[in-house]
């Protein structure tokens, strides 16, 4: 039997190191943007966490003095339970609600903190009607 060159069976060696080659940088930038996503989703539902945490022990307190601290002592504390590290942290504290009368239903907003990327949170509780004051 004649083979003619023309007909030749083309080499395939190589060809799979030439397609992972092009497929692994892709496939590494897919596992990136989900780790940075789950990151970031990770950040968000702890600074949301904080801010609720530290607005429930705001409202728990007595005087208005006393829920600043206790808001901003329990927002840490959450943040470092949770292993989240801010740069820079900001805790602002309304307190109006203090100044309604006992027996009357109010609210403490406590807005979150910032981090490398500017994410707030925001939490919300009833003050105790039945609180001593």
């Amino acid at each position: 039997m004649i083979i003619n060159p023309s007909d030749k069976v083309r080499d395939q060696r190589g060809a799979a190191a030439v397609e992972l080659t092009l497929l692994v940088p892709a496939l590494l930038l897919v596992l990136g943007l989900l780790v940075a996503g789950g990151r970031l989703w990770f950040a968000r539902t702890t600074v949301n966490e904080a801010a609720q945490t530290a607005a429930r022990a705001a409202s728990l307190a007595r005087s208005a003095s006393a829920a600043t601290v206790a808001g901003q002592d329990a927002g840490s504390q959450s943040l470092a339970t949770a292993g989240l590290h801010c740069r820079m942290t900001s805790v602002s504290i309304s307190t109006a609600a203090f100044s309604v009368p006992a027996g009357s239903p109010s609210t403490v907003f406590l807005p979150g903190w910032p981090g490398s990327m500017e994410l707030i949170g925001r939490g919300s509780a009833a003050l105790d009607t039945y609180r001593g004051r």
